[in-house]
């Protein structure tokens, strides 16, 4: 029984030595060989901006968009590059043109008092913003004004640019990122320089087939496409989208089109004064 245990032993040891060297030396060889072939998948990378996303994300379901606002813009400042830059920007437009077009109170807002004579025109050109703005950021219905009426004003200085490659329309306030909006079609011609600048010609209002102006009746209900000058073939027009799933205005021969809800927030927005810059 003695050479049994001798045996045993013997085993044990060689058995033990050669388990720690194909752990040691041969399997991590084998592993280095796979990863080198790509047939080893990485460890997921830890997500560490996710925290700072998801409080953003927070701030904004509380109703609380100012400071929603400030998360969103240092969040996409802190992470240029991040998994979640995209669906931040998505979001934080959201939150800017909530603010901006609404009564909530922000640092950028003015108070005007309606005066005898004042039309809503008047006041636009005369404060340097516009009367689809103006009507919006107030809930107004209509044009009509009364006097002692107190409406909120902002001046933002909007420009557009264009992304032709990733089918983006990026509004900038003040030359800062304000909101982006998603192409759903683009309908151009083959051949275009790599940059044009333009800018906008006019808001266009249809209904029924025809233009319908801003104080008509027919106008909250109308299809809203922009014209731009110095790039005609790049009028934006409106596509059906949920909200509007039925269009009566057919579309342009060129353009890109945009959800018709996005088309008609766009065009309160802008005006003949915004300039345009289209890129790849």
């Amino acid at each position: 029984m003695k050479w049994l245990f001798v045996l045993l032993l013997a085993l044990a040891i060689f058995g033990g030595a050669a388990w720690f060297g194909y752990n040691t030396f041969v399997k991590e060889e084998i592993e280095v060989q796979k990863e080198q072939r790509g047939e080893v998948t990485p460890p997921p990378a830890v997500d560490v901006s996710l925290p700072e996303f998801e409080a953003a994300v927070k701030l904004r379901q509380d109703g609380k968009l100012t400071e929603a606002r400030d998360a969103l813009v240092t969040f996409i400042q802190k992470y240029p590059n991040g998994k979640h830059l995209d669906e931040a920007r998505d979001i934080l437009g959201e939150v800017n043109t909530e603010i901006l077009l609404s009564r909530h109170p922000s640092p950028e807002k003015v108070e005007y008092i309606v005066k005898p004579g004042d039309v809503l025109a008047k006041i636009a050109r005369k404060l340097k913003t516009t009367p689809e703005m103006i009507m919006r950021m107030n809930n107004m219905n209509g044009t009509m004004l009364r006097i002692g009426d107190r409406l909120l004003i902002s001046h933002p200085d909007f420009s557009m640019v264009i992304q032709r490659k990733s089918n983006l329309i990026v509004l900038l306030n003040h030359a800062a990122f304000f909101k982006q909006y998603h192409v759903r079609e683009a309908k151009l011609p083959q051949k275009q320089p790599a940059k044009i600048m333009a800018k906008v010609a006019e808001t266009m209002a249809w209904k029924g087939g025809k233009r319908v102006g801003l104080g008509s009746k027919e106008y909250l209900a109308s299809t809203k496409w922009i014209r731009l000058a110095g790039a005609p073939a790049y009028t934006l027009y409106a596509v059906p989208d949920a909200t509007h799933p039925n269009l009566d205005q057919p579309p342009p021969p060129t353009g890109l089109g945009l959800a018709a809800v996005d088309l008609e927030e766009l065009s309160t927005l802008v005006n003949n004064r915004t300039p345009v810059t289209i890129l790849d």
